[in-house]
């Protein structure tokens, strides 16, 4: 875009909902403590806010990450920019869009030389350091040490790339990579703040619980979704046509424990190699492991066999197994924000520290009938996010304001008395978290997914949300809009982009949607079509 900012300005000023635009910025360094704060980013892979009892306790309960929200800001409004794993860690690093950034997607390698926020910190003097799950298919740069896992990881006995060396450690990973963190922390320059990512791979697939919770939720019955059946009668063909129902779509062995398979003569493609994926996993786990693993599962296996369920009950029994598993992921998750919190205390540390808790993104826990993200729906684009700073921030939950993981990098930079480059796209959310947002804080997101042709084929699309609408257009091999009033329909059951009575608000909301994609500079559609 040739255009400047200015004239942008003078321009936009005609727009409707203009004066919640994103384009004002707020001042670089928001002022505060005179004494930098350390900055611990604790992130969860797939981690939905529907599984954090203090979001919503009807399915199980996280005592540490609820004592983290209890003394700092839970936000109610939190969102992604594109509901996939790789470009979400792109965003949080880079504080810019995916079309920025250039991760649009899980294939694209992430270019280390681009400005990001641990770079500008080092450079200010804080210690950096990264662990656990990076998936951005390049070496990280910007961190005095990292240690990450090599694609999606290993929940048992994973190998980890620290400095450049491949090796296997012997344990479960989401306590290895809270070992590993505590470990530098306890050896870092104490004369130095720092700021450490710590990136779970858990409750990422293939929900692999470590062997202390392996028996967490037998015997109940946990709740399923009331959309779980939704037959999608008024959307587009996107919602129909997608690969992520649990009810169709979950591998017997990987994803739901039952071996074996079917044979391997009859796998496709993409099940082959789920199925080398899985053989992988046990093989990871020692023998002493494997038996306590396959006996966990052993008596429930074998009632399912003889039940011969069918149909509706068939569903709702690989939901049972799905969401246990998920569930138990996050029960090591949780162990280990308390033992990340403790040592916080112990340390003294606490009230100088921002501490964050956040997903990279939402998942569906049976919502739609779905399991993964993706889509633009709630559960998808709705995230985790609780940031504690007991010097600066009363505690509260946020249920006004909108933000993105577009602001995470501005706002460590802004407690680190950094500026905050101009080609960041985020803003701070250090006024925010003192319940003085600014006066022209956003009032709409802008949300675009790019990965299709790929797994779970969810279509391309890119859509805005409102605090009461969301109009969302499916693109490329489809032509399609969907619009839902959330405050009448808030588990999106019903597009109403065609209904009259709606004609004005659809024309308000194209018009927010264009104004945001020029603002963004997203406005070329056709930029990154898969070649013919």
């Amino acid at each position: 875009m040739a255009i400047k900012r200015r004239d942008f300005l003078k321009m936009a000023g005609a727009v409707p909902l203009a004066s919640a635009g994103p384009w004002v910025r707020t001042t670089r360094r928001s002022g505060g403590a005179a004494k930098r704060p350390n900055i611990l980013f604790m992130m969860s892979d797939d981690h939905a806010y529907q599984a954090i009892s203090c979001y919503d306790g009807r399915l199980n309960k996280t005592p540490s990450i609820d004592r983290l929200a209890a003394g700092g800001v839970r936000f109610e409004r939190s969102f992604c920019t594109n509901s996939i794993c790789a470009p979400c860690r792109a965003v949080l690093l880079t504080g810019q869009y995916s079309h920025k950034n250039g991760v649009i997607d899980n294939a694209v390698a992430f270019d280390g030389s681009q400005t990001t926020f641990p770079k500008l910190l080092r450079a200010a003097g804080y210690q950096t350091a990264l662990f656990g799950k990076w998936h951005l298919k390049s070496d990280p740069t910007g961190f005095d040490h990292w240690s990450i896992l090599p694609g999606q990881g290993d929940y048992y006995n994973p190998d980890f790339i620290t400095g450049g060396v491949r090796a296997a450690r012997q344990g479960y990973v989401t306590d290895l990579i809270t070992d590993q963190a505590l470990g530098w922390l306890k050896g870092r320059d104490a004369s130095k703040p720092f700021c450490v990512l710590l990136h779970h791979k858990a409750p990422h697939r293939n929900w692999l619980p470590d062997p202390k919770h392996l028996d967490l939720y037998k015997g109940e019955r946990l709740p399923v979704p009331d959309t779980f059946f939704d037959d999608y009668a008024t959307r587009s063909a996107a919602a129909r046509e997608q690969k992520m129902r649990i009810a169709d779509d979950m591998m017997p062995g990987y994803d739901l424990k039952l071996t074996p398979d079917a044979t391997p003569a009859d796998d496709t493609p993409a099940e082959a190699a789920l199925r080398k994926e899985w053989e992988g996993c046990l093989a990871r786990m020692t023998p002493e492991e494997r038996e306590i693993f396959t006996r966990a599962y052993a008596e429930e296996n074998e009632a399912f066999r003889k039940a011969g369920l069918q149909g509706r009950e068939l569903a709702e029994w690989k939901y049972q197994r799905y969401i246990k598993d998920y569930l138990r992921c996050i029960a090591s998750v949780d162990d280990n924000v308390g033992r990340v919190l403790d040592w916080l205390e112990a340390a003294g540390l606490a009230e100088d520290t921002v501490v964050i808790y956040a997903s990279d993104q939402g998942f569906y826990l049976g919502e739609h009938g779905w399991f993964d993200k993706r889509f633009m729906y709630e559960e998808s684009l709705r995230m985790p996010l609780i940031i504690r700073y007991p010097r600066e921030i009363p505690p509260a939950v946020n249920r006004r304001d909108m933000v993105l993981n577009l602001d995470y990098a501005p706002t460590f930079l802004d407690y680190a008395g950094c500026g905050v480059p101009d080609e960041m796209q985020g803003r701070s959310l250090r006024g925010v978290l003192r319940g003085r947002a600014p006066s022209d804080w956003r009032r709409s997101v802008y949300y675009h997914y790019f990965e299709y042709p790929a797994v779970h084929s969810v279509k391309r699309h890119y859509g805005v949300r409102t605090d009461r609408y969301k109009l969302i257009h499916f693109y490329h091999d489809i032509d399609a809009w969907e619009m839902y009033d959330l405050e009448k329909d808030p588990r999106e059951l019903r597009n109403v982009a065609a209904e009259p009575a709606y004609a004005g608000t659809r024309r308000k909301l194209e018009a927010e949607l264009a104004r945001l994609r020029t603002f963004y500079q997203d406005t070329d559609e056709a930029r990154f079509l898969p070649k013919k």
